[in-house]
Formats: structure tokens, sequence, C-alpha cells
């Protein structure tokens, strides 16, 4: 499986940016699509996901309410709308792809993907 995140940018405070991860690679469509983003000396953390089954979407609290995550199942593509932007979402973002047999709980954190894209750079200003 092989991802590819797209569309960062440079934007103000209040501003939206849509994230995009294309994938690709045998069984691909079955994978669960995550969001995770590293701000500088910090650890990756978890921002968003959903399961190709059902759709169900999980989300931080820091994002929650702002971002939607989604996924085209047709055109092998995940999206991550970014609304309400704030300098603290500065960060580079990652997509990634868990088994479709990943427990709820590890679709929260790093380990819990099996597939990972190359990041794509966020940066807010204030």
């Amino acid at each position: 499986v092989q991802l590819q995140a797209s569309g960062g940018g440079l934007v103000q405070a209040g501003d939206s940016l849509t994230l995009t991860c294309a994938v690709s690679g045998p069984s691909s469509s079955t994978y669960s699509l995550g969001w995770f983003r590293q701000a500088p000396g910090k650890e990756r953390e978890f921002v968003a996901a959903i399961r190709r089954r059902g759709g169900t979407t999980y989300y931080s609290d820091s994002v929650k309410g702002r971002f939607i995550i989604r996924r085209d199942n047709a055109k092998g593509t995940g999206y991550l709308q970014m609304n309400s932007l704030k300098p603290e979402d500065t960060a580079v973002y990652y997509c990634a792809a868990a088994p479709p047999s990943t427990i709820t709980s590890s679709m929260y954190i790093a380990r819990g993907y099996t597939y990972w894209g190359q990041g794509t750079q966020v940066t807010v200003s204030s």
C-alpha cells in the first residue's frame, strides 16, 4: 500500500485548508485511513481517522468540530478538511493506513497503522 499526501501550505489563522491522501496498492481500499501530525520538537500525534467499513470517524479533542475526515473509495482518496485553523495546528501532516481488523483503541495511536505516506507541511500564521 502506498500513500501520497498533498495540499499543505501557508495560511492565516481562521482559514481553511484541505489535505488529500492518494492511496494505492493491493487491497488498499480495505484499509482504514488516519491523519497524524508532528510539530517541531513534539511527538507525532493523532488527528483523525475513518474506517473503510461503515465510515466511522474518530477525532482528537483538539480538532473535533473544526476538522472533517472523509474518503472517496471509488477514487482511492482520503481527505482532511481543516477549518478555523489555529497557529497551534502548524505541523507536518501524515496520512497512514491501518488494516481493517485494527481495534478502535489502536486507531488513535501511530503503531496501529501499517503504512505511511510522506508528510505535507501546514503552517498557520497568526
